[in-house]
Formats: structure tokens, sequence, C-alpha cells
């Protein structure tokens, strides 16, 4: 056993977040009694999993109080009204405590929300707390915080992957309704990927990062982490749309995802890569994502092979970007604060120093011929489908996949492989669940797309969710 059965909670505890939302527009759950349960739970199982640094027990019941007395009032904000969310803890928060998973910022207080709380909060969103994650983001999996690792639901001696790990494993066990992550070398889908859950890393600009802690400013993302594609889509919804204060921000049409969730995917043609993203996988996850191919197929779309030429040199390019601006981000941090870091971070901080301009620049270039290689295919294709990660759920603190111990060997590198190229286009990313191993762990199915075609990505995605019918979101906590 694994611990807490899910059927045993409180029924609406292992609803999805469009569930839910249903029962509170029609008044049968309150979300006092929802916030007051989550709360419960939390402290019951997150001392198992360490998904939260900061739970907003206060001010979430506060807020569910207003959100209750508007729905008895007839003011119905929408899907998100009442509906507790976590916030990666690189989220600024008025009021609460945001720490960036460092003792840098551990009692760093914000005076503002970030713009997607915002517009979380106008949308009836209730915040329920700040998520743990890897320390500043900078790692892939997730076992790198000031208040020690996050541990994967499905089994809790396996990582969570990262930087947004607790953002998906407290998705995965029904410790929110749904989460906000960041994603820059794959940090939303790769801890969505291991904990069985759906997570979106939505086109470059689509969404505000403006009160957020950057960890590359060319290549950071925020997005949705929920357990179903259509609570994707709505989350989405909520976050998305212009802020003219955020110099990275897209200047598009406000519109809703979900637009195309439920409609057929008949006649629709996929794009498999050729290279790359099908080396080296494990066993499982092969067996895994051409089931789910298969499953395409069999819901009436065509399945075509594509290339991608320059995909080592795209990877490489992400790398060096990465690298480059971290540090300069974290190099005032460095200085001041040389004891506050954990050393695989700080490590790791420092090669950025090692980065030339010219070698900046070329990866700069690249990142032109990554889009027009990308978009190049796509206009061919409506998606390409791979797989969000080629290896299963390592161990917690397991770093090498060999016994060379050096760094090209090094864990994060394969964990990355497979996400972080869309971060260096910006092109739309969705991760869901497409089955689970032999000793159930997770594995993910990535769909990519052009530029602003989220709602193509979710309308592929529910087809396949609805199709393969996993039994996820019922794990069990040793």
């Amino acid at each position: 056993m694994r611990g807490v059965n899910m059927y045993a909670l409180d029924s609406f505890l292992s609803l999805n977040l469009t569930e839910v939302s249903t029962k509170i527009k029609q008044g049968e759950i309150s979300p006092v009694d929802i916030v007051t349960a989550l709360i419960n739970r939390i402290d019951t199982v997150d001392s198992k999993l360490n998904s939260y640094i900061t739970v907003n027990r206060e001010g979430a019941l506060a807020t569910a109080k207003e959100r209750e007395k508007e729905v008895l009032e007839g003011k119905y904000r929408g899907p998100l009204h009442g509906i507790p969310i976590g916030l990666k803890d690189l989220i600024n928060t008025k009021g609460l405590k945001t720490t960036c998973g460092s003792s840098i910022f551990e009692n760093h207080i914000p005076d503002e929300n970030a713009e997607l709380v915002n517009r979380l909060e106008e949308a009836g969103a209730i915040i329920i707390g700040k998520n743990n994650t890897h320390q500043f983001a900078y790692g892939p999996t997730g076992d790198r915080s000031h208040v020690g690792p996050v541990r994967n639901p499905y089994n809790i001696k396996k990582m969570t992957g990262g930087s947004s790990s607790g953002s998906a494993a407290s998705v995965a066990a029904c410790l929110n309704y749904g989460t906000i992550g960041t994603d820059t070398g794959g940090s939303v889908r790769i801890p969505a990927s291991f904990c069985g859950v759906v997570g979106m890393k939505p086109t470059y600009g689509r969404v505000s990062k403006r009160g957020i802690y950057p960890l590359s400013w060319t290549l950071d993302h925020a997005g949705p982490l929920t357990r179903s594609i259509m609570d994707n889509a709505l989350v989405l919804n909520a976050i998305s749309g212009y802020d003219p204060l955020d110099p990275d921000s897209k200047e598009t049409d406000q519109e809703d995802f979900s637009r195309y969730i439920g409609l057929g995917i008949e006649g629709k043609v996929i794009g498999i890569p050729k290279s790359y993203y099908y080396e080296n996988l494990d066993p499982e996850i092969e067996q895994s994502i051409y089931q789910a191919i298969d499953c395409f197929k069999r819901l009436g779309a065509s399945i075509v092979e594509v290339d991608i030429p320059s995909m080592e040199e795209i990877s490489e390019a992400q790398k060096v970007i990465l690298k480059s601006e971290a540090y300069a981000v974290h190099e005032n941090n460095l200085k001041e604060f040389p004891e506050l870091w954990d050393e695989e971070v700080k490590e790791r901080l420092l090669t950025g120093l090692n980065v030339s301009g010219s070698d900046f620049a070329k990866a700069l270039r690249v990142q032109k011929i990554a889009k027009q290689e990308f978009a190049n295919v796509l206009d061919s294709v409506d998606v390409l489908l791979t797989p969000t990660m080629s290896i299963l759920p390592p161990d917690v603190n397991a770093r090498f996949l060999s016994d060379d111990y050096d760094d090209s060997q090094h864990i994060r590198w394969q964990i990355l492989k497979l996400t972080a190229p869309t971060d260096l286009n910006g092109f739309p990313s969705l991760t869901l669940p497409s089955g689970f191993s032999k000793e159930g762990l997770p594995i993910g199915v990535q769909l990519i797309g052009m530029e602003f075609e989220e709602a193509k990505l979710y309308q592929f995605g529910y087809a396949i969710e609805q199709e393969l019918s996993l039994n996820l979101n019922r794990v069990e906590i040793e």
C-alpha cells in the first residue's frame, strides 16, 4: 500500500476542475467546504510529498467565503469561481511568502501579485498555496529546494521531475484542482509527465511573465498543470492575454482555448519526427507512445514521418542561452549570498561564465532556424507527436545514467532532451498521460503545434484522453 486511497476521500476532492466547477455554480458544493477539506488533506498527506512550501490557510478561507457569498448573490465569475489553485513558488503573491525554493528568499513577502495571479483572482480562483520548486527553477529533477525534495505521488522513492515539482505532485495527489508552473527547458512538462497529469507550455509571450522570478528572459514560459485537458484549457483561458507591461508579451486576441475540444480528428495529419525524439527510449515508453499513435489512427488521423534537420544544434543552442542568461540573472545573488546555494545549482550557474559572446550570438541565430524548421514541418501536418520523456522517473537524488560520472552522462540532459527544443523556438507543447509502466509509473506523450495554436493541441489531447480513459488521479501515498 502507498497510503491514502483516493476513493476514501471526500468525493469532491477527486473530481477534476471542470466537474467541481459545475457543482459550485449549481450550489451543490461550497467553496468554503472545498478549501477546508483541501487544507485538511494537505496537512494529512503533504508531509510525505513536500509539494507545498506555503499553505495560504487564512487567506484561502477568507477568499472562499467571499466566493460563496458571490454565488449566493448570483455573481458567478466563470469556471474558476471558487476553485483552489496552487502557484509555483517563483510567482509573486502579495502578502504571501514567495521563496523561489531558496533560503536566500525564505522570508520574502512580495508587495504585489504577478500579473497572472491578478487574472486568476479576477476569474474567481482561490490561491491555496505556493508549490515547492527546484531552487530558482534551475534543475529538471525537482529535488533541490531549501525545504527538501518533492516526491512522486505514484512512488515516493521516485523524483517528480522539475522544476515545477510541487506543482505537478500536488495536482496528482488531489491537493488542489490545478497549478501554474514555469517552463524554461521543460519544467511544466517534465513533472507533468512523471506525475501523470496534463501540462501545457503555451506559445512564448502568450502568458505574462511579469512578477515571476526569471531564470532565462529568452526561454521562460508560464503554463497550467491540471488533471484533464478541459481543465487545462479553462485555466489557460484565465491567465493568457496581452500585458503591455511585460516586454515579451504578444498582442493577440483573447480566445477560448476549449473551442475545439470534442471535435473529431478524422482526416487530420500527425507528424512523427524521423530522428532525435525517438532515439534511446525506455522500452516501456516506446511501447506506450506507439500505442498512442495507434489510438490516433483508430480515430481517423493520418501518421506521416517528418524531418527536422537541425535538432542537435537546436538542443545545444537552448543550453547555451540558458547557461548565459541564468548566470546573468543570478550574478548578484551569487556574490551577495555565496553560502546560501544548493551546491549543484551553484555549480551549474557558474558554467555560464564559460559561454562566450560568440557562442551566445550563434545560439540566437539557431533560435531563428528552430522557428523556421518547426514551422516548415507544421505547415504540412497539424501537430507533431513525440514522447515527453525518454526515461521513467528515476529515484530521488539519482544523477548519472552510467558509472562514468562525467557531465555528459548527467541525468539532467536526458530529462531535458525532448522538451527543451520548443522552449527555444517558443512553440506550444502539451503533455498528457499515455499510460503506465509495469511498476505503475506514469508515461507522457507530447503534442507540439504551430505558434498560437494551443486550441488545436487541446483538440488532439482531448481526443486521445477520451480514447485511452486512463484511471488517473487515484494514487495512493505511502
